[in-house]
């Protein structure tokens, strides 16, 4: 894997510093997602997911900085298991994942169409780092815990049978308030 500063060169690299994103410019936003997925405990993998999680865009944030169809540069830089959390959030149609998940374990992707149900571990992951993500969106810019609020903490409450311990609580504490 990887090391954050490494992949934090390869950002600045294609720009992130220069991209607006609610609370300043991209860069800024995939650093705190790191920073907080570290201060929760989660595990390397994840935090430098977190880190480079917009790579191929988002459902939601259209920027791509490396083509979802050419994955081996970011595998290499970041490893194996980061690249598919990477992928995975990235690829998510969250309109057909987020409320299901919590009972299916599966996952649709925008990139294919297609369905996949990844290992516990990996959902785990998944999970968390979109919690994490959304909870620095919404603390960046409060009309987006003004008008998504109760979806997120619908949503998120059904993941805290999978989700850490810790991001849980982090939710709960952040969206008290939104």
């Amino acid at each position: 894997m990887g090391n954050e500063g490494d992949v934090r060169a390869w950002l600045r690299e294609r720009g992130a510093q220069a991209i607006p994103h609610p609370g300043g410019t991209l860069y800024a936003h995939l650093s705190r997602v790191c920073e907080r997925l570290g201060a929760l405990g989660v595990d390397a993998d994840v935090r430098v997911a977190g880190l480079a999680h917009a790579a191929y865009g988002t459902d939601g944030f259209d920027v791509v900085l490396l083509d979802a169809a050419d994955r081996a540069p970011l595998r290499e830089l970041v490893g194996a298991r980061a690249e598919e959390l990477i992928y995975l959030y990235g690829g998510c149609d969250r309109g057909r994942t987020w409320k299901r998940l919590a009972q299916t374990r599966e996952v649709w992707s925008r990139f294919t169409g297609e369905c996949a149900a990844p290992d516990e571990a990996t959902v785990r992951g998944f999970i968390d780092l979109s919690i994490v993500n959304e909870l620095d969106v919404v603390e960046q810019d409060p009309t987006i815990g003004d008008r998504f609020g109760d979806y997120f903490r619908a949503v998120f409450h059904s993941w805290e049978g999978i989700a850490s311990t810790s991001v849980s609580e982090e939710a709960r504490r952040v969206l008290a308030t939104a």
